[in-house]
């Protein structure tokens, strides 16, 4: 089936672009976003699934004690540069630097016009790679980017005004290959499940940086990205822009809170090329779970089909939350970045841990972390 985005030179394959190379119906192509103070955080989540027929969208925003989320999903448009779904449409106004997110659902009483602009040049993440036994589960990637929103948000009893703040965030894209919606059936592995994601992008006045590691339960490293990044003015490019973006190594260090798998604090280290390491520490503030935006959900779980034209609200106390429920235990919790020189900047530490961890004392499946 042909679509107007074939008109544009961009094909990578003999196919029309709205026929995808891959049948593997865990094929997926994602926009998040997120943007936070050390007073609220919300968080941004589109994706299509071809394979699947389906698109889905959330947002969700963490204010007071509660978090509070709108779905929306249904099928997938013909188009595949149609971002829209029910209320929540996704535009690119200049690509990679300037999008724009609208909600606007008055039967939920929310509204939402905001705009993400780029500080930094884009970064390519390594390509991530992981194999169950001798099969694929993830094969993706992505590029993520730093940089600041205005805008308003109504939803509810919130009301922001982005333009008192001018929030900090991160822009992520992804596509690729990871689990979503029903998986098939499958003979079971013979070793126990087990999966652990550390992602720390982190915005200070002057510089970005970036860690991430997919880890094995004695702390192999599978995939592992660090980078600091330059601010861009307004007319230096953001891509093809070597010169932005520092490649480095890292390593972390992650204390959790006892009885939880959440960080009580935690600390990243970079390892430039140069022979400098610098560590940064991050401060805890607030945690939001990313089941808010579809991930892990026990109803909006991605790529789940729902029916035509579906949309939802819920409702949180993050109290409520705080447990080692399988729906909770993937979290952003949003930090104060404190590096060697006493600069303060702000991020969010992703940490998604199913499984033992040795290096930062997990054991079991879903357990709590227990001090010895």
């Amino acid at each position: 089936m042909l679509t107007p985005m074939d008109d544009y030179p961009i094909h990578q394959t003999s196919a029309p672009l709205a026929q995808k190379v891959s049948s593997d119906p865990n094929h997926y192509d994602r926009y998040f976003f997120n943007g936070y103070t050390e007073d609220y955080y919300f968080g941004v989540a589109m994706a299509h699934y071809p394979n699947r027929g389906i698109i889905d969208a959330a947002v969700s925003v963490v204010h007071g004690g509660t978090q509070r989320s709108i779905f929306a999903s249904g099928r997938i448009p013909a188009d595949p540069s149609e971002t829209r779904v029910g209320p929540i449409g996704i535009e690119i106004v200049e690509p990679l630097r300037v999008s724009r997110i609208t909600v606007d659902s008055p039967d939920e009483d929310v509204s939402i016009d905001i705009t993400f602009t780029a500080r930094t040049a884009v970064l390519e993440e390594p390509r991530q790679v992981l194999m169950t036994s001798n099969r694929i589960s993830l094969d993706n990637t992505r590029m993520t980017q730093w940089g600041r929103w205005s805008g308003s948000i109504h939803f509810g009893e919130i009301n922001i005004d982005l333009e008192a703040d001018v929030p900090f965030g991160v822009k992520d894209r992804s596509w690729g290959t990871r689990p979503v919606g029903d998986q098939p059936t499958v003979a079971p592995g013979s070793g126990g499940r087990q999966f652990f994601f550390l992602w720390a992008p982190i915005n200070f006045d002057d510089r970005c940086t970036h860690f991430m590691t997919f880890d094995g339960p004695v702390g192999e490293r599978h995939v592992e990205g660090a980078a600091e990044l330059s601010i861009i003015g307004a007319d230096e490019p953001t891509w093809g822009n070597g010169d932005a973006v520092e490649r480095t190594r890292g390593d972390f260090h992650v204390d959790w809170e006892p009885g939880l798998r959440r960080a009580r604090d935690a600390q990243i280290v970079l390892h430039h090329f140069t022979g400098k390491s610098e560590a940064i520490d991050l401060e805890p503030l607030f945690t939001f779970r990313m089941r808010g935006i579809g991930y892990g959900h026990p109803v909006h779980k991605h790529g789940t089909w729902l029916g035509d034209d579906v949309v939802r609200t819920e409702i949180h106390s993050t109290d409520e939350l705080d447990s080692v429920d399988p729906t909770c235990i993937h979290v952003q919790q949003i930090v104060r970045a404190t590096d060697a020189s006493g600069s303060v900047g702000i991020g969010a530490l992703e940490l998604y841990a199913i499984g033992p961890h040795a290096p930062t004392g997990l054991t079991g499946t879903l357990d709590g972390y227990g001090p010895n």
